[in-house]
Order: structure tokens, then sequence, then C-alpha cells
């Protein structure tokens, strides 16, 4: 008897605690059911076209001209390439937020709502930098999900996901914030994102959906995932809502993206290092290098200054600088506090305009659309000064925007580039540009020199006028 009412007693408190359990555990069906219908599917379609035979540019001069015509290029198909990404409306007018990944490059964007309307999109504005991109459909009434405070969030905080992971419409997924602020470059080497780490379920395909707090606010979107198998492992990455507003807000009016920009050079602060300056602890960015006549310089920063505020930001490490510093107005004075040979100091800095991004070199940056650009596609400047020390160029015009669908797009070329030769022509200027490109043949492969991040890149490209 005694032994029953032992186990009796372990059953009861078993259950007791479960219940306990369960009530500190959020309830999510009102949330999920009151935001589905503003999550909506994205479909792309990105024609490549392959051209079989032909050898190298590099090597054709070398082909004796009774063979030339055995190695030309002879047939061209269009292989279509799908992906699939998720996407959410912020306006009941048809404007919809994703990331740039997601249709960077498609010829074709469909959004497909809940209720299984289908609609083809127009690509708004896009930034590599953020990853972010603004798209729209032509529809009204439609239902609309409201922005939250991503620097309210804290670590231990749940949030939700909703998206199309491997393409299975509107699948929700949940977990908790596992960290903030996590610096993650980017494949050209830039960090302007402060990334919410959380251990929701993400898989390809929630790209570009929303992440909500339990107030069914969009706190992030959903970008990236650390995986080994593809799949979630519980190291999913969103960018915060607080910049996504910005960005959104930027390209909606002006379909481009303005950032702020010291020219420095940085690097973290060790312990060691810390020590020799005359820091109590490892804390802030050490500036390695200033460039010359940038806004770092003018204001007297100094290589070796170990920065600790910014703007009134406090700078933990060097990937917490670009940041704060990305998403300050261009134009705009700021104090920065920095430690010198020991000692504190405060300087004042006119922040500039991230080299390729200045109002004044995209005047003709407006939203996409195909008659801008050309027979290329390709809207395009003169290099400013800063960035050709930057990148260690001397010669060339910079990409300012790609027209998707165009040839300029159809060959990988972005936003940043520098290009140097069009087919077998140099390209030095703007003047030479527009000469090279109004002599290109149609329908005919070229080669393409150009210049990403200072790395060179030789491509082919194709007009079809």
């Amino acid at each position: 008897m005694v032994k029953r009412c032992t186990q009796y007693l372990l059953v009861l408190s078993l259950l007791i605690a479960g219940s306990a359990c369960a009530r500190g555990l959020p309830e999510l069906t009102d949330l999920i059911e009151q935001n589905s219908p503003a999550v909506v599917k994205i479909n792309t379609v990105e024609r490549n076209e392959v051209t079989r035979g032909g050898p190298p540019p590099q090597y054709q001069q070398d082909i004796p001209d009774i063979f030339r015509h055995l190695l030309e290029p002879r047939r061209r198909q269009q292989r279509p390439v799908a992906s699939m990404g998720s996407g959410f409306i912020i306006s009941s007018d048809g404007y919809i937020v994703t990331n740039n990944h997601v249709v960077d490059g498609a010829d074709e964007v469909t959004v497909t709502l809940t209720d299984r309307r289908e609609y083809e999109a127009k690509v708004i504005g896009t930034d590599l930098r953020s990853d972010l991109a603004l798209i729209k459909i032509d529809a009204q009434d439609l239902p609309s999900i409201r922005w939250g405070d991503s620097e309210d969030l804290k670590v231990g905080e749940w949030v939700v996901a909703i998206g199309s992971p491997f393409g299975l419409d509107y699948s929700a997924s949940a977990g908790i914030v596992s960290a903030m602020g996590r610096s993650i470059p980017n494949e050209s080497r830039e960090n302007y994102v402060p990334f919410i780490q959380t251990d929701v379920a993400i898989n390809p395909g929630n790209s570009g959906g929303p992440l909500f707090n339990l107030k069914g606010e969009v706190v992030g979107i959903n970008s990236q995932i650390y995986t080994r198998s593809g799949g979630s492992i519980g190291l999913s990455f969103a960018i915060p809502a607080s910049l996504a507003r910005d960005v959104v807000a930027q390209l909606m009016s002006k379909g481009r993206v303005d950032r702020g920009w010291l020219g420095v050079g940085i690097q973290d602060v060790d312990r060691n290092l810390a020590e020799a300056m005359g820091l109590g602890k490892p804390v802030g960015a050490l500036v390695a290098q200033v460039e010359a006549g940038a806004p770092a310089a003018e204001a007297g920063i100094m290589a070796g200054d170990i920065i600790t505020r910014f703007d009134g930001h406090k700078i933990e490490t060097h990937g917490d600088l670009p940041h704060v510093v990305g998403q300050t107005r261009p134009g705009s004075e700021v104090s920065v506090e920095l430690m010198r040979k020991g000692k504190s100091k405060r300087l004042r800095v006119t922040v500039g305009a991230l080299p390729g991004q200045d109002d004044d070199e995209q005047q003709a940056s407006v939203k996409p659309s195909t008659d801008v650009g050309g027979r290329l596609g390709l809207v395009v400047s003169e290099i400013p000064d800063a960035l050709k020390q930057r990148w260690n160029v001397d010669s060339g015009v910079l990409v300012k925007q790609v027209v998707p669908g165009k040839a300029g797009a159809k060959a990988g070329l972005r936003s940043g580039d520098i290009i140097a030769q069009l087919g077998f022509d140099e390209v030095g200027d703007m003047k030479d540009y527009d000469r090279v490109v109004k002599d290109l043949p149609s329908d005919e492969l070229l080669p393409i020199r150009f210049f990403r991040a200072g790395q060179p890149t030789f491509r082919t490209i194709q007009i079809e006028d």
C-alpha cells in the first residue's frame, strides 16, 4: 500500500510539474493565424544562356583563320533556373519585403498568397549589402504586417518564423533569440548588418520571411543559416527590423540605399593590445588604416586610435563600428570618442557617403525598369577617387544599377562592380564606355572584364537588341 501511494504521489508531482511547464510556454496559434495571410511565397525564374563551343577570348587570336569557323559558338539554349523564397506584405497596396538573394538575377518573380492567388511582381529596389529587396504586386486591400522594434529584443525571448521551407507553404516554427548583433561579413567582406541569431528552424525557402515577436510584430527578416547538412541545425540569422525599416523606406522612396562612411580599416582589440593602449579591458575598434581624404582623415582620426563610442553608441568590438556608421545619414556631424596613446579624446566627424552610394553620382539610379540603362541595362558613373584608392584601380566605370533581365544582369554584374573592358576594348572612363557600348555587336558573346571588391574577373556578355 505504501509503495502504491508513493507511486501515486510521484505521478501526481510529475503531472503538476508538467502543467507548470506548460503554463510557461507561449500560446502561438492566434499569432500564426492572424499573420499568415500577409506572408507570401516567392518563386523566381532566371534564364541562363548557354553557348556550346568557342575558345576562351584570350586564345582566339592564336587560331588560324581556316579553322576559326569550326570553333565559333554554334548553339544557344535557354536553361531556366528556378528558385524560391518567402516574403511579407508591408502595405495594403502590394509592397513586399524579401531578401535580395531571393530575387537577384531573376527574369520572372511570381508571388503566391495564402488564398492561392498569384501575381507577377516588379522589383522596386534591391540592396546587396543588407540582403534586402522591395518588390510590388498589382493588388489592393491586402493584409499587411506590423513592424516591431528589434532594439527591444533580448536573448532568451521567444520568436516565431513563418515561411515556405523547401516549398512547403506557410510553415511556422518557433524558438528563442540566441544572440544579438552577430557580425557576418558578406562575400565582398563588408559587414553592415548586426544579425539576430536564433535557434528557430529555418531552412532553404524561408529566406525573406518574417521573424515575429510574441506581439505579432516583425522584428527580423530571416536571411541565413549555418548548416553542414543543408537543413536547420539550430543556427539561423535574421536581419533586424530596425535596420530593415530604414533600408525599405529608402528603396521605396528612391530605389537605392545611402550609407554612412568613415574610410578606416579596423581590427579587434585583444587583451595585450588593450593593456598596451591603456584600456582596462579589450573593447572598441582599433584603427589600422585611414584612407587619405576620407571623413576620418578630415576629422583627425589616426592609425592606432581605438574608437570606443560613435554618435553615442558603445563600440564593444570592431564589428560594431560598421553597423553604426552604415546606419548614419551621410552628411551628419557626430561625436567620436577614442583612446590615443593611453588618453581619451573626443572628435567631431562629418560622415561621408559610402563610395558608390552618394546622391550626385546616382541621379540616374531610379526604380528599375526596362527603359533604364541603355543596351546593357546598366547605369554607370565615373569612379570616385576614394573608391579608386580603396580597390587600387585607376580606370573604368562604376556600376550603379543593374536592370533585371537585361544583358548586364544576365552576365552576373552587380552594383559596385567596376567595368574595365568590354569586348576587346579597354574602358577608361564614361566617354570610353559610351563609345564602346554603342559599337558592340548584338547576339554575340563578348568578353567583359570587371573588378569586384578589388578582384579582377572575366565573364561573357551578350546584347539582344
